[in-house]
């Protein structure tokens, strides 16, 4: 709430108490204030308005939306009402309904610049950009200030942005503003930077790259000063969309002999020698070379220039700048890819990159700098190049542990940066188990040592010596993924909670360690994991899938509605978000941004994890809740479920997923690849449309509301039963398919990188048969739809089928549970032992037990009418029999539900079997004794970890399962 300054208005005096209550979050004293001043005041609408800020507050939202009703259809035109009002219809999500309020207040005063302006921003939230032009012309109409001219432009721009067809953006809202801004230059109108600028993008968008050209060359150009080489950047972009290969590499000449450490034109100098060479251009006899001045137009005259560069810098006695070495170190791999002999023209790659860690080894950049090169080398020259990199360390004597450390965080950098590129060449992977021991050995020596380098340091700092202690973990996990012992991953969390013990801010180690416990198939512990990252905006998006992939599968079901809802959260205030760095970028004429918001906001909007999270956040609510604490049917309506519609932008999905947020020194063959970025985005869409296809079946299931049972088809069509059932057919039919496709991928047996993205439950989904189970559940609906239409006199054949699909589902229910049969958690050989994928199975089990009874629930509504119609004619028959035989689909009910039953009792002493082994499971006996005491200490609290996240995923579970097995008791008919 807006605060108020100097109070002259009687009525601003009045309001000041209830703006303070709304402002600090006293809503209920906002009302009853509201009220004692409605009273003596009825015709203070602001009061009103605020009444309903602190209703819509207090969640009485119809309440509030019916109170602003009253307010806006007056059409009010304060200033406090109608900030009011903004506040409120912000708040509801409805925006548009600012539009019509200022729409009103125009019309009103239509000589208002703030009302106006107001308007203008109005349309902008909901991207009325047709409005939004007319808007900016009527105010600058009234108030002839150039900012408001081009908030029109911009408006025309943007209408060409969001066009659907192409063609009408080239041809008409380009062309257009382009002319209004033709003629403010013409009239010499043009003030700022945001106006040139926006002539620029204009130009850029239609193509017209010369006109371009010379409008940033031209006196406009000069206007350009709030970035540096601004004109210079805007000049070699051109360049490139025309082709015009010597300009582009004179300018990069020419920028680069000002600064030789701007690596932005080293590429483009690059692009254009070759485009130069491959189009054999020679310069003319007489004359410069072109507009921007000499052109190097061969190979030698670039390594001419780069060399000269060096000597530049080897002569300085400043330090040297990083620019020209990276530089030398690029040219040689484009030489190489494209076989050239000039190569040779620039030395030995191992001699230059030797040369570069002796001038910038100390920096913590070194590594991503020369990982880049690394390919430049022979494998024979592997172990080589890490020999001339030691002997450039300078190292201290050697210690008692038999190794020699470094005396200063410079050595320490340098001897860091060696023990990276053994890993990036992959000679730590081409050690054998004791090779490896010995390494981790002196990985955590080093660690340790390095620990006094940072022992003043604060306590949000990172350790100088932390990349060892992660490094130490990497090798670990080889280990583990090598021999399959579960002991060296115990180990690995040890060293990476000790880690973080001493250095609580790095982001490395609590991603690792989120990692291994999800792998591990404990939870519990990732909460606080991810939520100390402190994910920012964004990063909800990009890294979020790295606790929403989890939650649900591991069993911590309150955990997957609190880890969905925290994503979600951020997905739903992307809209309004944007809209107001929109208004914010209008305002201040940054209107090159405005395109980037938008882009913003759809690449979230079309996000596969926003998909995700909301179809999972959705079925696991169903999952908890329907047929527990509301039906099926009032869950799916509360959801706003509709089976028709698809809201999944399937065409324009993006993978917005950082698969690269782990530190890796992985060689290449180990490194994440395109090709595993696309398997993972397929096996993604394809688990998701599962997903989403199982959701809407269940909404069409619960749809099929039976209030009377229709004898045949004509009255079922006129009941829309008949359309709601093809729509169950139709979303079968397309699950079907789905799983058909899943199998085939499913059989490439693919396997990721360990730091690559994580698997989908789309493997043991199949392999279990949950999948393929609950479609059969759901066929099953299909089948009693023909029963309910047939009626149970002329069904026999229907009803036999039903009854073997009863069967048949009891039996492939029993063979997901058999799945999850053995221990999670055992010890063996005084190791713990754990078998996560068992837990996986058993939520497999819970997700498929809840669908069939969704199922046998329609049962109930099917066949209870149907049985008391049956039972009436018999009674008009008057049959003289002792007892009435009951039908076959009646009984085969009545078996499975005794079946599932029996099935979820099982379920239930398998969990309390698992709670009790894992209870009496002694983890103090584990053989430790060979790590040192603090190490045991942080393995034994891993453990521990472990063991009680599987132990409260168990409970969870049980408690589900307990409730399911009272809806089954409801189940008669």
């Amino acid at each position: 709430m807006a605060a108020r300054g100097h109070v002259q208005d009687p009525n601003d005096r009045r309001l000041r108490p209830i703006y303070d209550y709304l402002d600090n979050g006293n809503n209920k004293m906002a009302i009853q204030q509201a009220d004692k001043l409605l009273k003596k005041h009825k015709d203070l609408h602001c009061a009103k308005v605020l009444k309903a800020i602190g209703l819509q507050r207090t969640g009485k939202q119809d309440e509030a939306f019916s109170l602003a009703q009253e307010v806006s259809v007056l059409e009010p035109t304060d200033d406090n009402s109608l900030q009011a009002l903004t506040i409120l219809y912000r708040e509801m999500h409805r925006p548009e309904l600012v539009a019509k309020l200022y729409e009103a207040a125009v019309k009103k005063v239509p000589l208002s610049e703030e009302y106006h302006s107001h308007l203008f921003m109005a349309y902008a939230r909901v991207g009325e950009y047709k409005k939004m032009q007319q808007a900016g012309m009527a105010l600058y109409k009234i108030v002839p200030k150039n900012p408001y001219y081009f908030w029109s432009v911009m408006s025309l721009v943007m209408q060409a942005v969001s066009a659907d067809d192409e063609k009408l953006a080239q041809t008409m809202f380009l062309p257009l503003a382009e002319r209004m801004v033709e003629k403010m230059v013409k009239e010499e109108k043009i003030e700022a930077e945001a106006e040139v600028q926006l002539y620029f993008m204009i130009l850029e968008r239609l193509g017209k790259c010369e006109e371009a050209l010379s409008v940033i060359r031209g006196p406009l150009g000069e206007k350009l000063t709030s970035e540096l080489q601004s004109r210079e950047t805007k000049c070699m972009r051109l360049y490139q969309r025309l082709q015009r290969w010597p300009e582009c590499n004179a300018l990069a000449h020419k920028l680069l002999l000002k600064n030789p450490d701007d690596w932005q034109f080293y590429p483009s100098y690059f692009d254009s020698l070759f485009h130069l060479v491959d189009q054999s251009w020679a310069p003319p006899a007489e004359g410069d070379h072109c507009s921007e001045g000499s052109v190097h137009h061969t190979v030698a005259e670039v390594v001419r220039f780069v060399e000269e560069r060096i000597k530049e810098e080897e002569g300085k006695e400043s330090r040297s700048l990083r620019g020209p070495y990276l530089a030398r170190l690029e040219l040689l791999h484009r030489l190489r890819e494209r076989g050239c002999p000039e190569e040779s023209l620039l030395g030995e790659p191992l001699e230059l990159m030797v040369q570069f860690f002796g001038k910038f080894g100390e920096k913590p950049c070194c590594i991503t700098d020369l990982i880049l090169y690394l390919h430049l080398l022979a494998p024979e020259q592997h172990v080589q190049f890490i020999n001339r990199l030691s002997e450039a360390v300078p190292l201290g004597e050697q210690g008692e542990e038999g190794f020699a450390f470094p005396e200063d965080t410079g050595a320490l950098q340098r001897h860091l940066c060696v023990c990276q590129l053994s890993r990036a060449l992959g000679l730590h992977h081409a050690l054998n188990p004791e090779g490896k021991l010995r390494l981790i050995t002196e990985l955590r020596a080093h660690y340790r040592h390095g620990l006094k380098f940072g022992s003043n340091a604060l306590k949000t700092e990172l350790q100088f010596s932390d990349m060892y202690c992660l490094m130490a973990a990497h090798v670990y996990i080889d280990l583990w993924r090598d021999t399959g012992d579960e002991d060296a991953v115990w180990q690995a969390l040890g060293v990476l909670q000790d880690g973080l013990s001493r250095s609580a801010s790095n982001a490395q180690f609590k991603l690792l360690l989120l990692l291994l416990y999800c792998h591990l198939g404990a939870f519990e512990p990732v909460v606080d994991l991810y939520y100390n990252l402190d994910a920012k905006h964004v990063q909800h998006d990009t890294i979020g899938f790295l606790l929403t992939r989890y939650a649900e599968s591991l069993g911590h079901f309150a955990a997957a509605s609190q880890s969905c809802n925290f994503s979600l959260r951020f997905f739903h205030s992307n809209q309004k978000d944007t809209s107001e760095y929109i208004i914010q970028a209008y305002k201040y004429g940054a209107f090159e941004k405005i395109p980037e918001f938008i882009a913003l906001r759809n690449r979230l909007n079309h996000s596969l994890h926003f998909a995700q999270v909301r179809t999972e956040r959705m079925l696991l609510d169903l999952f908890l809740e329907a047929d527990i604490m509301l039906s099926l049917e009032e869950s799916v309506k509360a959801m706003s479920l509709c089976a028709e519609e698809d809201d999944i932008p399937w065409d324009s999905i993006r993978d917005n997923r950082d698969l690269t947020v782990f530190t890796s020194w992985d060689p290449k063959e180990r490194r994440l690849a395109e090709e595993h970025r696309r398997l993972s985005l397929e096996e993604e869409t394809v688990w998701l449309r599962i997903r989403s296809l199982t959701l809407r079946l269940v909404a069409s299931m619960a749809s099929l509301g039976h209030t009377c049972a229709p004898q045949n088809a004509e009255t079922a069509n006129e009941n829309g039963v008949g359309d709601k059932a093809s729509v169950l057919s139709s979303l079968l039919s397309q699950l079907n398919q789905t799983l058909q496709t899943a199998s085939q991928l499913v059989e490439k047996h693919i396997r990721y990188p360990f730091l690559g993205p994580p698997s989908t439950r789309l493997a043991p989904a199949l392999s279990t048969g949950s999948c393929q189970c609950q479609a059969a559940a759901l066929q099953l609906c299909v089948h009693l739809q023909e029963l309910e239409l047939l009626g149970l006199d002329e069904s026999s054949e229907l009803q036999t089928q039903i009854c073997n699909g009863f069967k048949s589902l009891v039996v492939q229910l029993q063979e997901i549970l058999n799945t999850c049969r053995g221990d999670l958690l055992e010890m063996k050989d005084g190791k713990l032992k754990t078998q996560p994928s068992l837990l996986e199975n058993l939520i497999f089990f819970v997700e498929t037990v809840c669908i069939v009874l969704w199922m046998a629930s329609q049962c109930t509504k099917i066949l209870r009418p149907l049985k008391t119609s049956l039972q009436k004619k018999k009674k008009k028959k008057r049959k003289e029999t002792s007892t009435d035989v009951q039908p076959l689909v009646i009984c085969g009910f009545q078996e499975l539900t005794g079946n599932l039953q029996d099935l979820i009792s099982q379920a239930l002493l398998h969990i309390k079997g698992q709670e009790t082994g894992m209870m009496a499971l002694k983890l103090s006996s584990l053989h430790l004794e060979g790590h040192p005491l603090e190490e045991a200490s942080f393995m034994k609290a891993a453990m521990d970890k472990v063991q009680s996240s599987y132990l409260h995923s168990l409970q969870e579970v049980g408690d589900l399962l307990k409730r399911r097995a009272e809806t089954i008791k409801n189940l008669k008919i």
